[in-house]
């Protein structure tokens, strides 16, 4: 569980499971930690490899803006210090376009990718709630904030579970306890990526296979964005998740776990 010097500042990751390596790199405001229920599948047959990104989680938070590009280099350090050549990549939200910036920029370290609720550019509607976002933290209480985020990321559906909603509000009373929490200017920094990351044009260049996915329902990246993602990378499978939200990938978790693993092993 190192931090390692990269790209002009320090990166932490851990690393779960044996087999072929497999990158995961979260969204905005968490750290490669909250893979962990995806990673007690996926560790069974890949070497899971999970970053906290720059600005969260145990890796340095200098102040911004930050790139996609940026962050996008300070995995491939990771990449670099471990000794990995091309890799598969799974990346969520933030994560994704971190992830197409890796295929479009770094095409030989890329074997195959997963995009989760990407975007390949923002329109005003999403610069607004990432600026909301920024305000928003700097008023809040972190359990405050968390409602916030969770309202962006979750359906309906997942409100009107009984059992769901008794986890969300768990989490709240835990955002309060969190021993690394996210300081204003990280999210700053991260949020500046995300809204100036704007790569529509060089989908095409992208020659690795990937499987993009989102949810129906979802409120903070909506699903136009990521059928716009789809359709600019020659070859993509796209699979949208009914009746879900930002966060399909937690309200579908077993078919969610199974069906990306399964399209991981079969690419070669």
């Amino acid at each position: 569980m190192p931090t390692i010097t990269t790209n002009g500042t320090n990166i932490y990751f851990e690393e779960k499971g044996a087999g072929e390596p497999l990158l995961l790199i979260m969204g905005i405001t968490a750290p490669g930690s909250v893979w962990e229920k995806h990673v007690a599948h996926w560790a069974k047959s890949f070497r899971c490899i999970l970053v906290d990104n720059r600005g969260v989680g145990k890796s340095y938070k200098p102040a911004g803006p930050y790139t996609s590009l940026q962050m996008a280099q300070d995995c491939i350090g990771v990449l670099d210090h471990l000794g990995l050549g091309a890799v598969k990549v799974a990346g969520v939200s933030m994560g994704s376009i971190i992830a197409q910036r890796m295929a479009i920029h770094f095409p030989t370290r890329v074997k195959a990718m997963v995009l989760m609720c990407p975007w390949a550019r923002c329109d005003n509607a999403a610069k607004a709630i990432f600026q909301h976002m920024k305000d928003c933290k700097a008023r809040l209480k972190p359990e405050e904030f968390s409602v916030y985020i969770q309202l962006l990321i979750f359906s309906k559906q997942s409100w009107d579970n009984e059992e769901f909603h008794a986890g969300l509000l768990e989490d709240r009373k835990n955002a309060a306890l969190d021993p690394n929490p996210q300081p204003l200017i990280g999210l700053e920094g991260q949020a500046a990526a995300c809204v100036t990351h704007d790569v529509l044009e060089d989908l095409a260049k992208v020659n690795c296979p990937v499987f993009v996915l989102g949810g129906e329902e979802d409120i903070f990246t909506p699903v136009w964005m990521t059928k716009e993602v789809a359709a600019g990378i020659p070859g993509s499978v796209l699979h949208i998740y009914k009746k879900s939200g930002h966060a399909f990938h937690w309200e579908n978790m077993e078919d969610f776990n199974e069906r990306v693993g399964d399209w991981l092993k079969d690419q070669g």
